[in-house]
């Protein structure tokens, strides 16, 4: 027979009961020198790991640490060497206790690649970064506190597909700062935007000045140009291929064409030319000389 469960009185025996934690509920309206209230236990555990390969270019280089100021939940990496697989990341990040990261792979010293995972299982998203602007930049006039976490903002256009709004949730879990972080603070004053156009994601950051809605962009700004969706972490079965995309080899083979073309048009409207001149451009009369006077100069030269 099944032994029944003995129901013992805590107050009976002496025992002091345990204590439960309660969350901390902050105030309404809270006065600027009293401390702010902070509830020490954090329950999404989400970390990024944002590192970069060997061979990128300075301005990726400044965008790179700009996403890690923007992003308190992040950890940094030395550089990866360029001979290394991508599944190695998988171990790094697990080595670093992140379950996302963000990998800025450079080839040629010209072109930009970034990596966005979920780490171990997937999935995993490639895309090429175009016309990066960073913090540093002077027309970029706004400014937020370090460590404020943000507020996202979607395009309707990322619930229109599936391949969007797969996107859509790794970057919420990647941009979006955990609450009650300990490196966050507690309040919100920016903004990142995620906009589709011309089948590209274009990130804006943005400060919020006032209650009214009014905004100043603080940087950075980049576009992502989406190329394949995978299945697993840095590889896999491709869930998605970008059929408008083209690669930056072949966008510069396409102008070094185009400039090929006009040379080669010039050369053959040169060849054409001399085709079509005749060789005497009008017939003359022999007849038309028996009535010119000679003079003595004409004689003596």
């Amino acid at each position: 027979m099944a032994k029944r469960k003995q129901i013992t009185d805590n107050s009976s025996s002496g025992l002091k009961p345990k204590k439960q934690k309660k969350d901390v509920i902050l105030q309404p309206v809270v006065q600027s020198d009293a401390p702010v209230e902070r509830q020490t236990k954090w329950k999404n555990k989400q970390r990024v790991l944002v590192f970069s390969s060997r061979g990128i270019s300075f301005r990726t280089r400044h965008l790179m640490n700009d996403l890690r100021t923007m992003m308190p939940h992040s950890k940094a990496e030395p550089k990866m060497d360029r001979k290394d697989k991508l599944f190695i990341i998988n171990e790094i990040c697990e080595m670093k206790n992140c379950n996302k990261c963000l990998y800025f792979e450079g080839k040629k010293k010209q072109d930009v690649y970034l990596w966005a995972s979920n780490v171990p299982k997937g999935p995993s998203a490639k895309f090429l970064v175009e016309n990066i602007h960073t913090m540093s930049e002077l027309k970029l006039t706004g400014n937020c506190l370090k460590g404020s976490r943000p507020l996202l903002s979607f395009d309707k256009a990322f619930n229109s597909e599936p391949h969007w709004m797969l996107l859509k949730e790794l970057f919420v879990q990647i941009f979006g700062t955990p609450n009650h972080h300990p490196k966050s603070q507690p309040f919100i004053d920016h903004v990142f935007s995620f906009s589709i156009q011309d089948n590209r994601i274009w990130f804006r950051n943005y400060q919020i000045l006032a209650e009214d809605g009014s905004l100043a962009e603080i940087g950075p700004r980049f576009v992502l140009n989406p190329i394949r969706i995978f299945a697993s972490s840095f590889g896999g079965a491709t869930l998605y291929q970008n059929p408008y995309y083209v690669s930056p080899n072949e966008f510069r083979r396409t102008l070094r064409q185009q400039k090929a073309d006009k040379y080669n048009q010039r050369q053959e409207a040169k060849v054409s030319q001399e085709l079509r001149r005749p060789e005497i451009t009008y017939n003359m009369d022999p007849t038309d000389e028996v009535f010119n006077t000679i003079t003595e100069s004409d004689f003596k030269k």
